[in-house]
């Protein structure tokens, strides 16, 4: 059981301090794995004697263990690239790392595929009743965002990229409206900016919907649906490719339900861009060693 699961079973009985502490650790658990003991108890108006006792009482020897279990949560106590890098330049060319690799991306769809069954359906109802959908990914995680958004925009113009380029980030955000959906994903280790657009967008009133890697990610706690995807690999890098699944997932659901005027406006998408010379023609067949 993970450190968040521990604190919500045991809520009850906890001291009203203790339950001040604990719900200041459910909702930042990205501050509680970076920041000391004492800026933490500075900004959830405890005392750190209170931080030690809420860790002994889930069972902890002290605060820094229950740190240390919340990084783990967080998927932040893996080897880094580095180590993983040396690990596959160590084994050579003599094991069969493209094959490694290719199973690892089927069983991280499979897993992918059992743990978004209902999730992806709650996900793809918030974005349909959404005034405007804002699809918000960095680094490693872009890829995923931009395939939603690319694909979405093809039959819907209110779909906004959150992308933070040339310093926009701020700017791109001003946009949030009430009635607004963001869809914003992230896996660990997980990016300050995601979180960001996390929170400003829960303040500013939007539903979220999470892609992420864990129930126990930051982003899944201001979520109102966490979409579930593995990023295993043997690889030295996490894989984005049932993240990118979960995209084309989505936008299968959107278009399946929203009948024949979306199929129209896709028409049209496509049409345009073989119009405008974006897409290439077909090449003309020969007949008779000519071109027809």
């Amino acid at each position: 059981m993970g450190v968040i699961n521990q604190i919500l079973d045991s809520f009850s009985s906890l001291s009203p301090k203790l339950q001040a502490a604990a719900r200041f650790v459910v909702d930042h658990p990205s501050e509680v794995v970076i920041a000391s003991m004492r800026t933490l108890a500075e900004r959830a108006g405890e005392q750190p004697a209170t931080l030690v006792r809420l860790a002994q009482h889930l069972g902890y020897s002290g605060w820094p263990e229950l740190k240390s279990a919340l990084a783990q949560d967080l998927g932040l106590h893996q080897d880094g690239y580095g180590q993983r890098a040396r690990s596959l330049a160590e084994r050579g060319r003599s094991a069969d790392l493209p094959g490694e690799l290719f199973v690892a991306q089927h069983q991280n769809l499979k897993m992918t595929e059992q743990q978004c069954a209902d999730s992806l359906h709650h996900a793809a109802s918030l974005l349909r009743n959404a005034d405007t959908v804002h699809i918000a990914g960095f680094r490693a995680s872009y890829p995923i965002a931009y395939a939603l958004f690319y694909g979405y925009r093809l039959f819907r113009n209110s779909v906004q990229l959150i992308d933070g380029q040339s310093g926009g980030l701020e700017m791109q955000m001003r946009l949030f409206g009430a009635k607004d959906v963001l869809v914003v994903t992230s896996f660990a280790p997980y990016s300050r900016e995601s979180l960001l657009v996390a929170e400003t967008a829960k303040s500013a009133g939007l539903r979220i919907v999470a892609l992420t890697d864990s129930q126990a990610s930051p982003l899944a706690f201001h979520a109102d649906t966490t979409v579930l995807f593995s990023v295993a690999s043997p690889s030295f890098f996490p894989s984005v490719v049932a993240g990118v699944a979960l995209t084309e997932a989505l936008l299968e659901l959107l278009v399946a339900d929203a009948g024949k005027a979306v199929v129209q406006k896709i028409e049209r998408a496509e049409q345009d861009l073989f119009h405008s010379g974006a897409y290439l023609q077909s090449p003309a067949k020969r007949v008779g060693g000519k071109l027809s």
